[in-house]
């Protein structure tokens, strides 16, 4: 493959063709012309740019976005299958709607921190195959591909957060929110997003995909976070509803939820590198009400169900040592000023969430749970029997539970004072996770779970036929209609590899 430079399609090409109007349908091609708007909303015709020459010479293809912070699109365009370059911070307006043909593939631009956002009533529709999956990446070569190389996916929407109205994190201009969670923000199906992440400053980066206020109406499944340099998956309130998640060896966090979300994710797949962890400590579910805590509503109470998360300790051919020395990004630092940290937790739910996890499995990680109480009351709520938290497993953990961010002694803790209120105890998250109401289970050693090596007939985070996987789950006191009412923990059953086809495991290296 050629390595993606840009120099031979930075000359722009004159625009020849007049504006369109904003109900137009209208094809995007390479040397094709569409409409869109600045920021005042002036009408204004631009070329997509695109190399003269056959477009196998320009791996980069029709660029999309002229590389400011303020490209809009307007009207209903479609992307045809092709290979495209993103830069800039390209947004899809109000009324808007963007089509993606299967097969294609967008390279953010590292130099611009490319980013595509929906802005409130604005769609995107990105629906690949199996066979055909959409491919968001870096525009970098092969093995030049780092975490953070552009900005990533943001969804807004009018559903219903706990703060009414907010700003997006990240650094964009759009806001997210109202009163409509049946909201329809158009269908990721079948997608892949790469190398996304960019820093804009200290605890403000845009994560691989990012649902803000998204409502039901929007069909979200089939997609894969990889090397994220924040959180792979991270929802703002909203009540979308999500199948077939895979968030593979990002810098931060798996599945963060905060502000209200209320929809329901099934069938997902989280793997660490054991390299990689955040300053501000990793954790595979990390969820809050909102920053402070208070108890507003409505509280963060999504379900998820059937969800596998892979830990640091079990990375193949890797000693783990959760030290910063070890932890040192190895050769997907970027060193783009993203800070290194620890490895914490596969699930910790703090600031008055009410999240619910539920027949999910767990392997290899330093802590289990964390009922962290030092903000807002969510202990109180999992006492109240609030939080559904039953038929899981964990398996290879250092400890099973702590109760504060941060501590990794499983002892009885005071996480508001920050003292230990009896070290001869186990910690309270301990003690909720092994009530026997909530079916909970332990495993001491991994290799127990069966899940099959890389040798196997399946996918590695499968489990064999006779793992104890295969059967425990139980869906007792859940009232959604959407969840699949399986009999199997965790992510897979034994024969049904969901991953096939359209994942990819190796982007670093992928040839696009």
């Amino acid at each position: 493959m050629k390595y993606l430079g840009m120099a031979s399609i930075m000359a722009l090409a004159v625009c020849v063709t007049s504006c369109s109007s904003d109900d137009d349908n209208e094809n995007v091609t390479p040397n094709d012309t569409y409409t869109w708007t600045d920021n005042a909303g002036i009408r204004a015709c631009d070329h997509i740019l695109f190399n003269e020459k056959d477009n196998s010479e320009d791996p980069n293809g029709t660029q999309i976005g002229n590389g400011d912070a303020e490209f809009v699109f307007t009207g209903k365009q479609t992307l045809k299958k092709g290979t495209y370059l993103l830069k800039g911070w390209v947004y899809i307006a109000d009324g808007a709607e963007l089509t993606i043909e299967p097969g294609t593939v967008i390279k953010g631009d590292k130099q611009t921190k490319a980013s595509l956002i929906a802005e409130r009533g604005g769609k995107l529709i990105a629906k690949g195959s199996a066979s055909q999956p959409i491919v968001f990446t870096s525009e970098e070569a092969r093995g030049n591909r780092k975490p953070g190389d552009w900005g990533g996916v943001i969804i807004c929407g009018k559903a219903v957060n706990n703060q009414t109205e907010m700003q997006i994190e990240g650094g964009p201009r759009t806001k997210h929110g109202g009163n409509d969670n049946a909201d329809n923000s158009g269908i990721l199906s079948y997608v892949r997003i790469e190398f996304a992440g960019y820093p804009f400053q200290t605890d403000q980066e845009i994560n691989g995909l990012t649902l803000a206020s998204v409502g039901s109406g929007t069909q979200i499944d089939h997609v894969q976070v990889s090397y994220s340099n924040d959180d792979s998956f991270e929802w703002f309130g909203g009540a979308v509803n999500c199948k077939y998640l895979v968030a593979y060896h990002g810098w931060d966090d798996d599945f963060d939820t905060d502000n209200g979300f209320s929809g329901c994710v099934q069938y997902g797949l989280a793997v660490r590198n054991a390299r990689i962890a955040d300053k501000s400590q990793s954790n595979s579910f990390e969820s809050d009400n909102n920053a402070s805590g208070s108890k507003v509503s409505p509280y963060t109470c999504a379900t998820f169900s059937n969800i596998t998360t892979i830990g640091p300790k079990m990375q193949s051919g890797v000693t783990f040592d959760n030290t910063s020395d070890f932890i040192n990004g190895g050769s997907m630092n970027p060193n783009n000023g993203s800070a290194l940290g620890r490895y914490q937790s596969a699930m910790q739910i703090r600031r008055s969430s009410r999240l619910n996890i539920i027949n999910s499995v767990a392997v290899g990680w330093p802590v289990g749970l964390i009922i962290d109480g030092e903000k807002g009351d969510t202990p109180q709520q999992a006492k109240d029997g609030v939080l559904r938290f039953h038929n899981n497993v964990f398996a290879g953990m250092d400890v099973i539970g702590s109760d504060a961010n941060k501590m990794y002694d499983d002892v009885l803790y005071d996480a508001v004072n920050k003292q230990v209120l009896d070290a001869t105890q186990k910690s309270y998250s301990n003690t909720f996770f092994s009530l026997a109401a909530n079916a909970n289970s332990n495993y001491a050693d991994a290799a127990l779970l069966m899940l099959l090596d890389a040798a196997g007939t399946g996918s590695p985070y499968m489990p064999n036929a006779g793992s104890p996987l295969l059967s425990g789950a139980s869906f007792d006191g859940e009232s959604s209609a959407w969840l699949d009412k399986v009999g199997y923990v965790g992510a897979f059953n034994a024969t049904d590899n969901w991953l096939q086809g359209w994942t990819c495991f190796d982007p670093q290296n992928a040839a696009y």
